[in-house]
């Protein structure tokens, strides 16, 4: 359908606008960093990446949970339970660090993996969708930062 002269968003660019990370993207935008995402399924189970790996990669969830675990020492236990639209592995686009928990498919998945390799060229290509999504990321890490000191308060520590 054609509405002022446009076209409606194309179907295949709808899993990427229920994320998040994208939702301040044009359809234009969108089609620039569709074109960057590779796609991954995992079984439930499934492990996505181990702690201590390298981070390598930004993963969105396109259909199905994760599960973010760690283990201190003792039997993993869990952090968060994501799901559609959420992302994790965000610090991946920011260092090399190696990753601090393990995201493990809690159902059958379907993620959308972006590559810090690819994040890197989009800055140099298209300077402007990249600082959007880095604005994005940031706004993103700050409120889990904030929902991490508030949890610290309600346990004294902070």
């Amino acid at each position: 359908m054609r509405f002022f002269g446009r076209d409606d968003e194309p179907a295949a660019l709808q899993p990427l606008r229920q994320i998040k990370l994208f939702s301040s993207l044009s359809a234009r935008e969108l089609k620039v960093v569709h074109g960057l995402r590779h796609e991954r399924q995992y079984l439930a189970g499934e492990i996505v990446f181990d702690q201590g790996d390298e981070g390598q990669a930004i993963y969105a969830i396109v259909e199905g949970e994760v599960e973010i675990l760690r283990a201190d020492g003792g039997s993993p236990h869990r952090l968060a339970l994501l799901a559609p639209g959420e992302v994790f592995g965000e610090l991946a686009l920011l260092d090399q660090a190696p990753r601090a928990a393990q995201a493990r498919a809690h159902s059958d998945c379907r993620l959308v993996v972006f590559f810090r390799a690819d994040f890197m060229s989009l800055l140099e290509t298209h300077p402007k969708i990249a600082s959007k999504i880095a604005l994005s990321l940031a706004r993103h890490l700050g409120g889990r930062l904030r929902q991490a000191n508030a949890g610290a308060r309600q346990e004294g520590h902070l």
